[in-house]
């Protein structure tokens, strides 16, 4: 077998992003919160980068300007140029304004333990119960276990467990879905063995709403059955419901605010999220001292990484900015009117007017949110698919789930209209939509079928 070696040059085409590039497209997706953890997490590492955290920024302007062009000619590249937006301070909204405390669970019931007259022991042990409950307000642990945990008596656990179930909020403590709605009906004085029966043997038939057969199992007419469903489904199946829990927490910044004034919508960035960046005085200095060139290499490193940091920063900003006029600019009886007035309107539709690639405008809009008249609202709701119309221009996905539920909210509920009368009616009004397309907004809707929205 031979062997040859040849050489040959070969063209290819690639696209080869470096760490700045990756970095700047990295900020761009990122929302409001994950940035600020960010910018904190460079502020720990980089040294040359000071923060000002006073919103006014007066002592920033007057004391510790960045010279551009002087620090540029030491680095790498002088590209820092970025828009800035006006805004007038005294009209600034603080995002604080829209964030609330959530109260503890553990907390509310620990007070309701030091307020009850229970012996010492019984309180010890209902404190150890409360702190055992999961994030639902669910209690999973053995009660035999309990007792051999705390060397106590398993009638003093049990005893114990009553107390906290006698808590607000209603069926706190449960140890299963079933224990937790009977709890409830205790509580309010309701205990029906009629409601009993049905927790124990029905609860899926009664979320299929098959008051039929449950009405035979029973030996009481339909509307009978029906009428202890409405009971236990108005019972509430998460006790910790409404109380911090610490499952999740989920910070929501805004990250512009739309006013209108003077029939005109204006853009408020909301630069009070960030802090202002700036060079340490001390490392600028540096960079004229080349006696000790290591030193000098390592500042011009991270002055390098500070300026293209504060840069894509501004980048990020100016990318938003642009997208939320051109949104304004499209969705103007939107914003007038409301979500009634949303038009379809595609990352296509934002790209091709910006100049933009549709990647850069789904990362723009990636976990954004905008303060509005009607409230914060994602950036990405306003993105809306259409259906073409018989009667006007073509139709968004909010319109016709809008229409779908006011069909709904107005039929006749002992006659409920299927999917089909639906999909029949919004054609006579113009809109050309299937079944299955009605039957998949109305799931979307989290409203049920027609059989299980009958009322007898």
């Amino acid at each position: 077998m031979r062997m040859d070696f040849n050489l040959n040059l070969v063209q290819e085409q690639k696209l080869i992003m470096t760490q700045q590039m990756q970095l700047s497209v990295k900020l761009l997706q990122m929302s409001t919160f994950e940035l600020q953890q960010f910018v904190d997490k460079e502020l720990q590492e980089n040294p040359v980068l000071d923060a000002n955290y006073d919103n006014d920024g007066k002592e920033l302007k007057t004391n510790n300007r960045i010279e551009y062009k002087e620090l540029a000619k030491y680095l790498e590249f002088d590209n820092y140029s970025h828009r800035s937006y006006d805004k007038n301070e005294d009209n600034e909204l603080s995002p604080l304004n829209f964030v609330s405390e959530k109260r503890s669970l553990r907390q509310f019931l620990k007070e309701q333990i030091i307020e009850s007259n229970e012996n010492q022991l019984i309180k010890a042990v209902c404190d150890y119960i409360v702190d055992d409950l999961d994030e639902k307000g669910y209690l999973d642990s053995n009660l035999e276990d309990l007792a051999r945990e705390l060397e106590v008596p398993l009638e003093t656990v049990e005893a114990s467990l009553k107390v906290v179930q006698s808590f607000e909020p209603n069926g706190i403590a449960a140890r299963d879905l079933k224990e937790c709605l009977k709890i409830q009906l205790y509580n309010k004085g309701m205990a029906d063995e009629n409601l009993f029966f049905i927790i124990d043997n029905f609860l899926e038939a009664l979320a299929e709403n098959k008051y039929m057969s449950i009405a035979k199992q029973l030996g009481i007419d339909v509307k009978e059955a029906q009428s202890y469903g409405d009971i236990i489904k108005a019972l509430e199946p998460k006790p910790s419901r409404g109380f911090f829990t610490g499952e999740e927490v989920k910070y929501i910044t805004p990250d512009a605010y739309i006013r209108k004034i003077d029939d005109e919508f204006h853009i408020i960035m909301n630069d009070s999220a960030l802090p202002r960046l700036n060079i340490n005085e001390v490392y600028r200095e540096i960079l004229s001292n080349d006696t000790d060139k290591h030193a000098l290499e390592y500042v011009k490193d991270k002055i390098n990484s500070a300026m293209f940091l504060m840069k894509s920063i501004e980048h990020r900003k100016s990318t938003i900015y642009r997208v939320l006029e051109k949104i304004i600019e499209l969705q103007k009886d939107y914003f007038n009117y409301g979500s009634l007035r949303l038009k379809p309107m595609t990352l296509k539709d934002i790209a091709d007017s910006l100049d933009m690639h549709e990647s850069t405008i789904s990362r723009a809009i990636k976990d954004k949110f905008i303060y509005t008249s009607m409230g914060t609202v994602k950036v990405r709701d306003l993105f809306t698919t259409g259906l073409s119309s018989d009667v006007d221009e073509d139709v968004s996905v909010v319109q016709i789930k809008n229409q779908i539920k006011e069909l709904i909210d107005g039929e006749d509920k002992s006659k409920p209209l299927s999917d089909q009368l639906i999909c029949d009616t919004l054609n006579e009004k113009g809109m050309n939509i299937s079944r299955r397309t009605v039957a998949k907004y109305r799931e979307e809707l989290g409203i049920k079928s027609s059989s299980k929205r009958k009322r007898f």
